[in-house]
């Protein structure tokens, strides 16, 4: 349904990338007055004590009384190091126009004291965001694209809402805009903004215990070939229990040169769809479809298993279930779901 919306706007969609699409925040010390009605704060984690989206224990408790936030993250190259990948708690990746990725970040049970560069809105958006209902940070984007993600059920704290929690680097724009948690917490907090607490997204297993999936074979690496600007290598650290990300052949570190990294890799198999816009060079601006079911990989514990993915509706956490329908578990710790194409070539070895 809304794939048909952006289809109807297609008319408008090259005038719409002009003045809309990447938009950029006002800065720091500018802001927009906005209205954003707040939601009731709710817990659905069973045990408070356990993050919902990690199944690690809080190193804080005062964090689980907490919304998530949801940043929106650049992935171009001129955007590299990017800063708070290491303080999330999920990483969403998805494709978008050109064949470049962006991320969605998660961000509950850490701090980022850096977080950026902050990028904007996308199609896809609405239906990864919507079951978190958290706090959403980006910089704007196609209104057709910024109208659903306002009614997804999150709460908007983007730069044209709390422009005063948002400032601009040294760095060329568009990949110079950051923020940080504290800060979006904060200005949240004394706009009066509030949203509920995080669903638990993920099954775990008990912490030491091995990857039992259905199938489940040792690998190395995992290569996801997205695109000619989006391949995607995970090498399993055996000493360290978690996956390090390389793209397009360049491994991928934090400003400190630490090595981005994820203890569980999901690559969700779905289908892309242009949205009838395009962006200031005439690329389709695509959007991932993460509603129905599909294909998955699951990378966990040096091992890979093959299963499936199932999301009901928009509002609806996905489930994920092995080859022989049975949950999958994770372990505890972050987890990086990427939004692969169907089709999308992948290897292990």
């Amino acid at each position: 349904m809304r794939n048909r919306r952006y289809l109807a706007l297609a008319v408008v969609g090259v005038i719409g990338a002009s003045c809309g699409f990447g938009s950029s925040a006002p800065s720091a010390a500018t802001t927009t007055s906005t209205t954003v009605s707040p939601v009731t704060t709710t817990t659905n984690a069973p045990d408070k004590n356990i993050s919902p989206l990690t199944g690690l224990p809080y190193s804080n408790l005062a964090d689980a009384k907490r919304p998530a936030i949801l940043a929106k993250i650049d992935n171009a190259p001129q955007a590299w190091p990017q800063s708070g990948l290491l303080h999330s708690d999920v990483i969403y990746e998805e494709m978008v126009e050109g064949g470049y990725t962006r991320y969605m970040l998660v961000l509950q049970s850490q701090d980022a004291s850096v977080l950026g560069p902050i990028r904007s809105v996308r199609a896809s958006d609405a239906d990864i965001a919507s079951p978190l209902a958290g706090f959403f940070a980006y910089s704007g984007g196609i209104p057709a694209f910024v109208s659903d993600i306002r009614n997804s059920g999150i709460t908007d704290v983007g730069a044209y809402v709390l422009g005063g929690a948002y400032y601009r680097t040294s760095r060329p724009a568009p990949h110079n805009l950051y923020t940080s948690t504290t800060t979006l917490y904060t200005d949240a907090r004394r706009a009066g903004l509030t949203a509920h607490l995080p669903p638990k997204l993920f099954q775990f297993r008990k912490t030491g215990t091995a990857f039992s999936a259905a199938g489940a074979q040792p690998i190395s690496t995992f290569n996801v070939d997205i695109s000619g600007n989006a391949n995607a290598l995970w090498i399993w650290d055996a000493a360290k229990g978690f996956w390090t990300r390389t793209t397009n052949g360049v491994p991928q570190r934090n400003p400190q040169g630490v090595s981005e990294n994820a203890t569980n890799v999901i690559i969700e198999f779905v289908n892309y769809t242009n949205t009838g816009f395009v962006d200031p060079a005439g690329n389709p601006v695509p959007q991932a479809h993460s509603v129905g079911t599909g294909n998955a990989v699951f990378l966990s514990g040096g091992q890979e298993a093959t299963g499936t993915w199932s999301k009901a509706s928009e509002h609806a956490v996905t489930t994920f279930t092995d080859s022989a329908g049975q949950p999958v578990k994770l372990a505890p710790g972050r987890t990086w779901v990427e939004f692969a194409p169907i089709g999308t070539r992948t290897a292990a070895s």
